[in-house]
């Protein structure tokens, strides 16, 4: 069933600053390690700024069943998720850090801008949000203002 684009959801890789992360390493992550029939994120934003797509979608305002990905129990029918590598400050994954490189903060908020307008009525949110996690490791609404989104678009 489809069900309408309502949100995009901010996640980081929990990983340490300065560690790439491919499209491999998220399949290995969520298919092999977690036995997903999907990984958790329609797009992945590398270090260099570089957008990488790890589960087709169309620009509609609907989630199809193919587009769904499985980045936030009950949200995943209605969102969009985007992840950007890092968001660690070492290899134990602690603690939280917002390691975004300018790279990723210019790509991301071309990422963010561009579906709101596509998509004048969705609500962008960080994994925070809506789960009792540090991901994205950064303050989604605070961020979203200071790019200038307008305050409809932020939050739930």
């Amino acid at each position: 069933m489809k069900m309408k684009l309502k949100y995009l959801v901010i996640h980081c890789t929990a990983t340490p600053e300065g560690r790439e992360v491919t499209k491999a390493d998220i399949e290995q992550w969520h298919l092999v390690g977690r036995g997903w029939s999907r990984v958790g994120y329609s797009d992945l934003i590398q270090l260099d700024g570089a957008l990488v797509n790890l589960q087709e979608f169309n620009q509609d305002d609907l989630v199809d069943p193919w587009e769904v990905t499985n980045g936030a129990k009950g949200y995943n029918s209605k969102a969009r998720h985007v992840v950007y590598a890092g968001g660690c400050e070492n290899k134990a994954g602690l603690p939280a850090k917002d390691t975004r490189t300018k790279a990723q903060l210019k790509a991301l908020e071309t990422y963010v801008k561009f579906m709101v307008l596509r998509h004048p009525e969705i609500k962008v949110i960080g994994h925070n949000q809506i789960a009792a996690k540090a991901c994205p490791s950064f303050h989604v609404p605070s961020w979203l203002n200071h790019i200038g989104i307008n305050s409809k678009n932020i939050g739930l």
